[in-house]
């Protein structure tokens, strides 16, 4: 079985579409340079990315990458869309782009693509997801933006970027966490382990202070799956009905029982009327003795 491409029929398929190339019309100086896979474009004509699904860039990689084109280029081009006379909008390659400005050229490879908002959107987002070094909560974003902006089912989502729908399920269940958690796990403060243990306690209080202990503590995963285990149990035990207090008859009636059978007998009611009768034995031997009682 051939390996399932990872973009699936998102950036790939659209940026190999040979209808979305500007590859013909007049040979002006403008539609000369687009002609071939990829042009030399002028920084002053690239304007910025406005779906940009990545907002923060860390500033010493971004540095790196400096260094790196002023001594060879950039190896991968950036890819834009034509907007109108010499004037291109940025789909993919931002980090690239900003490096190339920091850098002090005046000229970017690109690759030049034709895409309405929406499909421009899915390509920035859908590329942005493939790259490395993302923390979780902005691909939990991307994600989200695809289904809600893009208009996509999780299954549809799951073909574009080549993850399975409980992976991508996982990360979008990352923005249920309240925004102090949000920025740990950006600031590589908090697993994604941890911050899935952290989603089964329902409690927020429960789930702030569980936060708190890894923190302060360094708890493991394990150690807060425990502690969501305690607290799933704590709010269960609320929810349960607490039983109704027996009334003198009941008592009575429960006295007179334990008196018949010669044993333990916990007798249970609710508000209701409605309840339980449990009869307590010992052994075996004990068993048949009340079933006798019971002429059973």
């Amino acid at each position: 079985m051939s390996k399932k491409k990872a973009l699936g029929r998102g950036l790939s398929a659209l940026l190999e579409n040979v209808e979305t190339d500007i590859t013909t019309g007049t040979q002006s100086e403008s539609t000369t340079r687009v002609l071939g896979s990829v042009a030399m474009l002028p920084v002053s004509q690239i304007e910025a990315n406005p779906f940009q699904p990545r907002t923060v860039f860390d500033q010493e990689s971004l540095m790196e990458l400096v260094a790196s084109i002023e001594q060879l280029g950039i190896i991968q081009p950036v890819t834009v869309r034509k907007m109108g006379f010499d004037k291109f909008q940025l789909i993919s390659g931002e980090r690239r782009f900003r490096a190339s400005q920091v850098a002090g050229l005046t000229e970017v490879p690109a690759y030049i693509r034709v895409a309405n908002d929406q499909a421009m959107l899915e390509m920035a987002l859908v590329e942005n997801i493939q790259r490395k070094n993302l923390d979780a909560i902005e691909i939990a974003i991307s994600y989200q933006r695809l289904l809600d902006e893009c208009d996509l089912t999780q299954d549809a989502l799951s073909e574009r970027v080549g993850k399975k729908r409980a992976t991508i399920s996982n990360y979008i269940r990352l923005l249920n966490l309240e925004p102090e958690v949000q920025l740990a796990i950006r600031e590589n403060k908090l697993s994604m382990g941890h911050a899935r243990a952290l989603l089964s306690i329902e409690s927020t209080a429960a789930r702030m202070a569980a936060f708190r202990k890894i923190l302060e503590s360094g708890l493991s995963v394990r150690q807060i799956e425990e502690l969501a285990k305690e607290a799933k149990s704590k709010a269960e035990a609320k929810k349960r009905p607490k039983p109704h207090p027996l009334s003198f008859e009941h008592q009575k009636v429960k006295s007179d029982l334990m008196d018949w059978f010669g044993t333990k007998i916990d007798l249970k009611r609710d508000q209701h009327g409605k309840g339980k009768i449990e009869i307590n034995f010992s052994s075996d031997d004990d068993l048949q003795r009340i079933l006798d009682k019971l002429e059973i």
